[in-house]
Formats: structure tokens, sequence, C-alpha cells
């Protein structure tokens, strides 16, 4: 098998080591291979630095496990070419699985040109995608306390959800408020409606006549106040997304013409595939990194499973949800795409399918800088 690099590395990286095999490769078959240990704290990082300057390495080589490699890639970058792989790509042989055969197998793959690299973005789109996974996780958070608190509510009989659409809009809010400071009565909390729920104070009289003890105003402080926690915490985020993004707001800007696409999907389109789509080859390399084309298993001529390969998993779930707010527009050639595909291959199908859609238009506003134009549902 013909030889890519004559002297490179595989690094096997762990939460407390990494194991470095340097792979030298010879004339006639000859073969050298040098491996040590190293810990992970920065001057011992540092020490396997020097040592492959020593050793004249000329590539490096590393597994993706969980957020262990980063520490290695942030010291090793810049001194040598890295090379992220998918640990799924590189398995070893079964029976020979130590950190020593590991490192050394990850550099025999690299030395023959057998690795396909991840991508790893520029440090700024690092952090911009920081901060809006760690956003999904505060809203995902604001998803549970909310649910929460509708179970306290209905353990203490109080039919709040089957009237207001949202328990903590503006009357909601007031009407748990009122409850926490121990208001019981039904016609008093049923006045704290605003809006166009004042229409339906008749109907809140009803639902608002529980049992309300102690132990669930207890409760609904303590609930209440992790919810206000977290909307400000959502608030510093954002606006700290927003500052990190002002390099992109052109990009930002053209990613909103995209039906179905609102400022916090274009944020996550931008941190995950990039502002650079030169790291794809084409759109489809990148619908199929984000996980949104159909698998392909085929044996005998028989086509057993088109499931969708596991992609990244925060783009396709912020296209999805684009998806599926495209469905309500009218006059719109993705709305249009979506049905079509709906009447054929269900619902979730058609889901999918329009991700996909939205993720290739995304892709050449971001390479050429155009914008998004709208043709009609007719097209």
């Amino acid at each position: 098998m013909q030889v890519v690099y004559s002297r490179c590395c595989g690094l096997d990286v762990h939460k407390d080591q990494v194991t470095a095999c340097v792979l030298v490769l010879g004339e006639g078959g000859k073969r050298e291979v040098r491996v040590k240990q190293f810990r992970t704290y920065r001057k011992q990082l540092q020490m396997l630095l020097l040592w492959l300057y020593a050793n004249q390495v000329q590539h490096v080589a590393m597994e993706s496990t969980g957020v262990y490699w980063r520490p290695v890639w942030n010291v090793l970058e810049g001194h040598f070419p890295l090379l992220l792989a998918n640990p799924y790509h590189m398995r070893n042989i079964p029976g020979r699985k130590t950190d020593q055969n590991d490192s050394e197998w990850i550099a025999d793959l690299l030395a023959h040109g057998l690795l396909k690299a991840s991508l790893v973005p520029r440090r700024p789109i690092q952090e911009l995608r920081d901060l809006t996974r760690y956003r999904v996780k505060l809203k995902e958070e604001y998803t549970r306390v909310h649910n929460r608190i509708a179970k306290v509510l209905e353990d203490a009989g109080i039919k709040l959800g089957s009237v207001a659409s949202d328990i903590l809009g503006v009357t909601g809010r007031r009407i748990i408020h009122a409850l926490i400071a121990g208001e019981q009565r039904p016609d008093w909390l049923a006045d704290k409606a605003v809006s166009r729920l004042r229409s339906k104070r008749d109907e809140l009289r009803l639902v608002l006549r529980g049992e309300i003890n102690d132990h669930h105003r207890y409760m609904l402080r303590e609930l209440m106040e992790d919810m206000e926690r977290i909307e400000d915490k959502v608030v510093r985020v954002e606006a700290e997304i927003v500052r990190c993004t002002q390099p992109y707001r052109k990009q930002l800007e053209r990613l909103n013409t995209i039906p179905g696409v609102d400022w916090i999907t274009a944020w996550t389109i931008v941190a995950e595939l990039g502002d650079d789509m030169s790291a794809f080859p084409d759109a489809d390399h990148a619908a199929s990194w984000a996980g949104l084309v159909p698998g392909s298993f085929e044996s005998a001529g028989k086509r057993k499973s088109s499931r969708t390969r596991h992609g990244n998993r925060w783009l396709r779930r912020a296209l999805c949800q684009s998806a599926w707010a495209v469905s309500h527009k009218k006059d719109c050639y993705l709305t249009a795409c979506f049905y079509r595909r709906a009447g054929r291959c269900g619902v979730k199908k058609a889901v999918i399918a329009t991700a996909h859609q939205i993720l290739v238009i995304a892709f050449h506003i971001l390479r050429d800088g155009t914008t998004y134009e709208e043709r009609g549902g007719d097209y």
C-alpha cells in the first residue's frame, strides 16, 4: 500500500493521559515505532509537543473523544498539520485493544492516507458554537421547569392549562404569584386576567377552584425562581451571541431570507457549518454531515434500510424546526415541497426532506453570497 506520510504520529486521547505513537516508515518496508505516554496537564502536553518536534513528526492524527481532544488540539495547533478523525471510522482489529495498539493503529492509518478529517472550525466559530449549544440546553431546562409547574398546579386541582394556552403567560404568572402569596379566592384570581383572557373570567373562576396547601406554594415559589433565573440567563446568552455574530451580520441577514429561518436558526447554521463552505466539496456532503440524507444499506440487490445516519444533531434539530415552521406558510416553494413529500412518504420524512432543502439553500447562500429568491408554490 502506498505510503502518504513517512513520519507521522497517532494520539490515543483519554481524560487523564494521551498515548503517542510515532511511526517511521522507511524504504524496503522498514518500520520503526516509538511510543510514549503523557498526562493531559498543560505542562505535560507541552512536553508532548517538544517530543514530537524531537522525532521530526510531519503529521498528527487523533480521534474525537468527547471534549478530551480539545486541550491536546489547542496545544498542537499551529505546530503540526492536525487531523481529527471519527472513532467510528477507525476501529481497531478485534483482540488488539490497548492504548499503545490504538495509537499505533491511528498512526498506521494516517501514514497510508486512510483517515478522513472531521470538521474543526476556527476558534471564533467554536466559541459561537458553545454559546448556541448552551442556549439550547437552557431552553430545554426552561421546558422542564415549565412542566414541573404544570404538574404542581394539576396536583393542587388548578386547571389553568385548560383555559390559558400558556400557563406562564402574563395572566398565568400573575395568578401563580397570587397563589404563592396565599390568595385562594377564584374570583380574585380570575380578575388577574389580562388581554384576551379577560373575556374568559367565568371559565377561570371554575378552573381556579382547587385545594392548594403550603407544600404547593413552596414548590411554586422555588420553581418560579428557577424559571426567572433561566430566563435571565437566556437573555444574557443571546446578548453575547449577538455580540459574537457581528462579523457575520451580512451572512445572517441573507440566511434570514429563507422561509422558516429566523435569527436563532441562522445563528445555529453559522455556528455549526461555519462561514467557510470550502470545508465541504458540495451541498450534498454538507447535508450528509448534518445527517439529513437517506442512509444506504443494500445487499444482494435488496435495499434493507434508508434510515438517516447520525450527523450533527444541533444543526439537524434547528433545521427540522424550520421545516415545521415553513409547513404553515402559503404560496411558498418549500411549503409545496413539504406537502408533496408528505403525501408520498408521510410527514416525518417530509420534515427531513424539507430540512435538507433548507440546508442546501443555506450552503449556496453562504458560499456564493446570494439571497433566497421565492419562486412560489407552483414552481
